[in-house]
Protein backbone atom coordinates (compact mmCIF):
# COMPACT_ATOMS: atom_id res chain seq x y z
CA UNK A 1 0.00 0.00 0.00
CA UNK A 2 1.27 3.49 -1.40
CA UNK A 3 2.44 5.22 2.09
CA UNK A 4 1.44 9.02 2.27
CA UNK A 5 2.58 12.02 4.28
CA UNK A 6 1.21 12.61 7.81
CA UNK A 7 0.03 15.48 6.57
CA UNK A 8 -1.94 14.82 3.57
CA UNK A 9 -5.16 15.92 4.50
CA UNK A 10 -3.52 19.58 6.41
CA UNK A 11 -1.65 20.21 3.39
CA UNK A 12 -4.42 19.41 0.72
CA UNK A 13 -6.49 22.39 2.36
CA UNK A 14 -3.44 24.59 2.27
CA UNK A 15 -2.69 24.00 -1.13
CA UNK A 16 -6.15 25.37 -1.85
CA UNK A 17 -7.07 21.57 -3.08
CA UNK A 18 -10.49 20.29 -2.02
CA UNK A 19 -11.23 17.87 0.35
CA UNK A 20 -12.34 15.55 -1.95
CA UNK A 21 -9.01 15.59 -4.23
CA UNK A 22 -7.04 14.27 -1.47
CA UNK A 23 -9.33 11.91 -0.12
CA UNK A 24 -10.72 9.92 -2.67
CA UNK A 25 -7.40 9.51 -4.13
CA UNK A 26 -5.82 7.56 -1.34
CA UNK A 27 -6.17 3.93 -0.83
CA UNK A 28 -8.15 4.16 2.43
CA UNK A 29 -11.11 5.57 1.22
CA UNK A 30 -11.32 2.39 -1.02
CA UNK A 31 -10.63 0.30 2.68
CA UNK A 32 -13.12 2.24 4.08
CA UNK A 33 -16.14 1.62 1.85
CA UNK A 34 -14.94 -1.80 0.46
CA UNK A 35 -18.62 -3.43 1.90
CA UNK A 36 -20.63 -1.18 -0.17
CA UNK A 37 -23.86 -3.57 -1.51
CA UNK A 38 -23.15 -4.67 -4.82
CA UNK A 39 -26.34 -6.32 -4.83
CA UNK A 40 -28.43 -3.02 -4.07
CA UNK A 41 -26.37 -1.18 -6.70
CA UNK A 42 -27.04 -3.84 -9.25
CA UNK A 43 -30.66 -3.92 -8.11
CA UNK A 44 -30.88 -0.06 -8.69
CA UNK A 45 -29.20 -0.25 -11.94
CA UNK A 46 -31.54 -2.41 -13.13
CA UNK A 47 -34.65 -0.81 -11.90
CA UNK A 48 -33.54 2.59 -13.33
CA UNK A 49 -32.36 1.23 -16.83
CA UNK A 50 -35.71 -0.79 -16.81
CA UNK A 51 -37.63 2.58 -16.17
CA UNK A 52 -35.92 4.90 -18.55
CA UNK A 53 -36.19 1.91 -20.86
CA UNK A 54 -33.32 2.99 -23.24
CA UNK A 55 -32.52 1.67 -26.66
CA UNK A 56 -29.70 -1.16 -26.69
CA UNK A 57 -26.93 1.38 -28.48
CA UNK A 58 -27.67 3.73 -25.81
CA UNK A 59 -24.83 5.44 -24.87
CA UNK A 60 -24.42 6.07 -20.65
CA UNK A 61 -22.12 8.50 -18.69
CA UNK A 62 -21.22 7.16 -15.17
CA UNK A 63 -20.34 10.67 -13.98
CA UNK A 64 -18.52 10.46 -10.65
CA UNK A 65 -17.71 6.68 -11.20
CA UNK A 66 -15.03 5.69 -8.97
CA UNK A 67 -13.50 2.54 -9.83
CA UNK A 68 -15.97 1.41 -12.34
CA UNK A 69 -18.29 -0.98 -10.57
CA UNK A 70 -21.50 0.64 -11.52
CA UNK A 71 -19.78 1.59 -15.66
CA UNK A 72 -18.61 -2.14 -15.74
CA UNK A 73 -22.50 -3.50 -14.76
CA UNK A 74 -24.25 -1.33 -16.75
CA UNK A 75 -21.27 -2.30 -19.84
CA UNK A 76 -22.07 -6.03 -19.03
CA UNK A 77 -26.07 -5.22 -19.39
CA UNK A 78 -24.85 -4.09 -23.52
CA UNK A 79 -24.72 -0.03 -23.11
CA UNK A 80 -22.14 1.57 -24.09
CA UNK A 81 -20.33 3.63 -21.33
CA UNK A 82 -18.20 5.93 -20.08
CA UNK A 83 -17.49 6.22 -16.20
CA UNK A 84 -15.52 9.42 -15.59
CA UNK A 85 -14.09 10.47 -11.83
CA UNK A 86 -11.98 13.45 -11.18
CA UNK A 87 -9.89 10.43 -8.92
CA UNK A 88 -6.68 10.09 -11.02
CA UNK A 89 -6.04 6.90 -9.29
CA UNK A 90 -9.58 5.22 -9.12
CA UNK A 91 -9.49 5.86 -12.80
CA UNK A 92 -6.27 4.18 -13.64
CA UNK A 93 -7.39 1.12 -11.52
CA UNK A 94 -10.60 1.37 -13.80
CA UNK A 95 -9.09 1.45 -16.98
CA UNK A 96 -7.76 -2.57 -16.38
CA UNK A 97 -12.12 -2.95 -17.46
CA UNK A 98 -11.97 -0.71 -20.41
CA UNK A 99 -13.20 -2.10 -23.86
CA UNK A 100 -14.33 -1.08 -27.22
CA UNK A 101 -17.54 0.08 -25.43
CA UNK A 102 -16.28 0.76 -21.64
CA UNK A 103 -14.30 4.22 -21.41
CA UNK A 104 -12.71 6.01 -18.14
CA UNK A 105 -11.74 9.67 -18.59
CA UNK A 106 -10.52 11.79 -15.68
CA UNK A 107 -12.69 14.58 -16.00
CA UNK A 108 -14.49 17.63 -13.95
CA UNK A 109 -18.12 17.32 -13.57
CA UNK A 110 -18.63 20.83 -13.11
CA UNK A 111 -17.25 20.89 -16.90
CA UNK A 112 -19.75 19.41 -19.80
CA UNK A 113 -18.52 16.86 -21.60
CA UNK A 114 -17.40 16.54 -25.02
CA UNK A 115 -19.90 13.84 -26.27
CA UNK A 116 -23.46 13.57 -25.75
CA UNK A 117 -25.76 11.15 -23.55
CA UNK A 118 -28.47 9.67 -23.46
CA UNK A 119 -28.28 9.04 -20.09
CA UNK A 120 -26.04 10.45 -17.62
CA UNK A 121 -26.15 8.67 -13.99
CA UNK A 122 -24.73 10.55 -10.30
CA UNK A 123 -24.96 7.94 -7.75
CA UNK A 124 -24.30 6.81 -4.56
CA UNK A 125 -24.54 11.07 -2.94
CA UNK A 126 -21.95 12.00 -5.36
CA UNK A 127 -22.74 15.41 -5.72
CA UNK A 128 -22.91 18.75 -3.14
CA UNK A 129 -19.31 17.96 -2.70
CA UNK A 130 -17.97 22.13 -3.58
CA UNK A 131 -17.73 24.44 -0.99
CA UNK A 132 -19.14 27.11 -3.42
CA UNK A 133 -22.51 26.49 -4.27
CA UNK A 134 -22.48 28.02 -7.89
CA UNK A 135 -20.34 24.46 -8.33
CA UNK A 136 -23.44 22.93 -7.50
CA UNK A 137 -25.47 24.82 -10.04
CA UNK A 138 -22.60 24.68 -12.52
CA UNK A 139 -22.47 20.66 -12.37
CA UNK A 140 -26.29 20.66 -12.86
CA UNK A 141 -26.12 22.43 -15.89
CA UNK A 142 -23.22 20.93 -17.90
CA UNK A 143 -25.13 17.79 -17.37
CA UNK A 144 -27.93 19.03 -18.61
CA UNK A 145 -25.79 20.15 -21.90
CA UNK A 146 -24.08 16.72 -21.76
CA UNK A 147 -27.59 15.17 -22.72
CA UNK A 148 -29.00 14.62 -26.24
CA UNK A 149 -32.22 16.05 -27.35
CA UNK A 150 -33.72 12.77 -25.80
CA UNK A 151 -31.91 11.70 -22.72
CA UNK A 152 -32.33 11.79 -19.08
CA UNK A 153 -30.18 11.85 -16.36
CA UNK A 154 -30.56 10.46 -12.94
CA UNK A 155 -28.78 12.29 -9.49
CA UNK A 156 -29.11 9.72 -6.65
CA UNK A 157 -28.61 11.81 -3.15
CA UNK A 158 -29.34 11.64 -0.18
CA UNK A 159 -32.51 12.37 1.91
CA UNK A 160 -30.79 15.06 3.92
CA UNK A 161 -34.10 15.07 6.65
CA UNK A 162 -33.42 11.20 6.90
CA UNK A 163 -30.01 11.63 7.43
CA UNK A 164 -30.04 14.60 10.27
CA UNK A 165 -32.89 12.69 11.96
CA UNK A 166 -31.02 9.27 12.26
CA UNK A 167 -27.41 10.86 12.21
CA UNK A 168 -25.53 8.73 14.42
CA UNK A 169 -22.85 11.14 16.09
CA UNK A 170 -19.58 8.75 16.38
CA UNK A 171 -18.61 5.46 15.67
CA UNK A 172 -15.09 2.84 15.19
CA UNK A 173 -15.52 0.79 12.03
CA UNK A 174 -12.58 -1.76 11.69
CA UNK A 175 -11.44 -2.70 8.61
CA UNK A 176 -8.40 -4.70 7.12
CA UNK A 177 -7.45 -3.95 10.72
CA UNK A 178 -7.63 -0.39 10.53
CA UNK A 179 -9.82 1.10 12.84
CA UNK A 180 -11.58 4.10 11.42
CA UNK A 181 -12.87 6.43 14.18
CA UNK A 182 -15.53 8.34 12.78
CA UNK A 183 -17.38 11.39 13.89
CA UNK A 184 -20.80 13.09 11.88
CA UNK A 185 -22.10 16.60 12.74
CA UNK A 186 -24.34 19.01 10.71
CA UNK A 187 -22.45 22.27 10.41
CA UNK A 188 -23.19 25.63 8.21
CA UNK A 189 -25.20 23.82 6.05
CA UNK A 190 -23.22 20.73 5.14
CA UNK A 191 -22.73 17.44 6.62
CA UNK A 192 -19.76 16.70 8.08
CA UNK A 193 -17.97 13.12 8.39
CA UNK A 194 -14.41 13.26 10.40
CA UNK A 195 -12.42 10.31 10.01
CA UNK A 196 -9.51 9.35 11.94
CA UNK A 197 -7.37 6.03 11.72
CA UNK A 198 -3.39 5.45 12.42
CA UNK A 199 -1.83 2.92 10.36
CA UNK A 200 1.95 1.47 10.00
CA UNK A 201 2.70 4.23 12.78
CA UNK A 202 1.17 7.65 10.78
CA UNK A 203 -1.73 8.93 11.74
CA UNK A 204 -4.23 10.41 9.25
CA UNK A 205 -7.31 12.94 9.20
CA UNK A 206 -9.53 13.28 6.67
CA UNK A 207 -13.15 15.16 6.02
CA UNK A 208 -15.56 13.95 4.00
CA UNK A 209 -18.08 17.26 3.72
CA UNK A 210 -21.33 17.02 1.88
CA UNK A 211 -23.74 19.88 1.13
CA UNK A 212 -27.35 19.01 2.74
CA UNK A 213 -29.61 19.86 -0.17
CA UNK A 214 -32.87 18.98 -0.07
CA UNK A 215 -35.41 18.08 -2.82
CA UNK A 216 -36.33 22.12 -2.97
CA UNK A 217 -32.72 23.18 -3.41
CA UNK A 218 -32.75 20.68 -5.99
CA UNK A 219 -35.55 22.20 -7.73
CA UNK A 220 -34.91 26.12 -7.11
CA UNK A 221 -31.06 24.93 -8.99
CA UNK A 222 -33.10 23.18 -11.62
CA UNK A 223 -36.00 25.83 -12.60
CA UNK A 224 -33.03 28.41 -12.93
CA UNK A 225 -30.89 26.46 -15.15
CA UNK A 226 -34.28 25.15 -17.23
CA UNK A 227 -34.15 21.76 -16.22
CA UNK A 228 -37.10 19.71 -15.93
CA UNK A 229 -37.61 17.42 -12.88
CA UNK A 230 -39.71 14.32 -14.43
CA UNK A 231 -39.97 12.29 -11.17
CA UNK A 232 -38.17 11.47 -7.60
CA UNK A 233 -37.74 8.26 -5.96
CA UNK A 234 -36.86 7.13 -2.44
CA UNK A 235 -35.11 3.95 -2.52
CA UNK A 236 -33.05 1.66 -5.08
CA UNK A 237 -36.49 -0.03 -5.58
CA UNK A 238 -37.77 3.53 -7.26
CA UNK A 239 -41.03 3.42 -4.45
CA UNK A 240 -42.75 6.94 -4.00
CA UNK A 241 -40.15 10.12 -2.25
CA UNK A 242 -41.60 10.64 1.46
CA UNK A 243 -39.52 13.48 2.86
CA UNK A 244 -39.40 11.66 6.66
CA UNK A 245 -38.78 8.13 5.93
CA UNK A 246 -36.74 7.96 2.78
CA UNK A 247 -33.76 6.88 2.94
CA UNK A 248 -33.34 8.21 -0.98
CA UNK A 249 -33.96 11.00 -2.88
CA UNK A 250 -33.67 10.00 -6.23
CA UNK A 251 -34.26 12.84 -9.09
CA UNK A 252 -34.83 11.72 -12.96
CA UNK A 253 -34.90 15.42 -14.75
CA UNK A 254 -33.87 16.41 -18.94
Amino acid sequence: MSKLPQTASSKANSNGESWFSSWFDTPYYHILYKDRDQKEAQLFMDNIIHYLNLPEEAKILDLACGKGRHSIYLNQMGFDVTGVDLSENSIAEAQQFANEKLHFVVHDMREKCNEKYDAILNLFTSFGYFENEEDNFKTLKAIHESLTEYGFAVIDFMNVHHVIDNLVPSELKTVEGIDFHIKRKVENGFILKEIDFEDQGQKYHFTEKVRALTLEDFQQMMDEAGIYLLDTFGDYKLKKFYKKESERLIMLFK
